[in-house]
């Protein structure tokens, strides 16, 4: 990519510890599709995988213009105040989790350009002081049950002005969702963007920074809508170069 084109920290990994093999071709998958579709709308990218023996230098998100999140394992539950055994849990990192809320709060902090995708979303909830929904009871607006693809079609509806709805340009979308979890009480510095039908919150948005935006679903998913893809992630890297100029 030109030097000049915007540079994108995405804080993601390609396997998630303990997972199947299906979930971590699927995970793999949606890595490389977020990686394409943000080189196809002209944005250079910094990849920081918070899994790794050695993670890389957190302040590396820094030197970034924009930073983005993608999905992953769940969130160690102990961090929002949950004790309880959690049904359907997988993948829990204490240690990626708090690599990853560090570097969404000094994002935060500069004022940069913060896109939270599924676990992301989540993450950006409880490191401002929320907390989750361990797993949703009725999943089946959410995900796939025993035997089905993990991965389906979902409606959600978004709150007309917020900034995922600015880069839509509707209200209504159809979305891929594969999640058991979901954010449950609001931090108190953001505000709901987007709910599912049966009034799950899909979006979220900070009150006060000038980008920062949180949603459930997956854009990065290549069996969901190509142009709603091309749209959500161009939607960013635009909101990035504006902030960088």
């Amino acid at each position: 990519m030109p030097a000049d084109s915007p540079l994108i920290a995405v804080v993601a990994s390609p396997t998630i510890d303990n997972a199947s093999p299906e979930v971590n071709a699927i995970v793999a998958r949606f890595v490389d599709t977020a990686l394409e579709a943000l080189r196809d709308a002209g944005a250079r990218v910094l990849l920081l995988d918070p899994n790794l023996t050695e993670q890389p230098d957190p302040t590396l998100a820094d030197t970034a213009d924009g930073v983005m999140f993608l999905g992953g394992g769940d969130v160690d539950p102990a961090l929002y105040g949950h004790f309880d055994a959690v049904p359907n849990s997988y993948g829990v990192s204490r240690r990626a989790d708090e690599y990853s809320m560090g570097i969404i709060l000094s994002t935060i902090a500069r004022d940069a350009p913060l896109l939270c995708i599924c676990r992301g979303s989540q993450l950006l909830n409880v490191a401002l002081g929320g907390d989750l929904i361990p797993d949703i009871e009725d999943h089946t607006r959410h995900r796939g049950g025993r035997g089905e693809p993990m991965f389906l079609d979902e409606h959600i509806r978004l709150e007309p002005g917020s900034r995922i709805h600015a880069i839509h340009g509707r209200t209504d979308l159809t979305v891929r969702s594969g999640h058991h979890q979901a954010v449950g009480t609001v931090a108190p510095a953001l505000r709901v963007t987007a709910r599912a039908d049966d009034g799950i919150v899909e979006g979220t948005e900070h009150l006060d920074a000038a980008w920062v935006v949180g949603v459930q679903w997956h854009p990065d998913d290549s069996d969901g809508d190509a142009d709603d893809r091309r749209e959500f992630f161009e939607g960013f890297v635009d909101v990035v170069r504006r902030a960088r100029n």
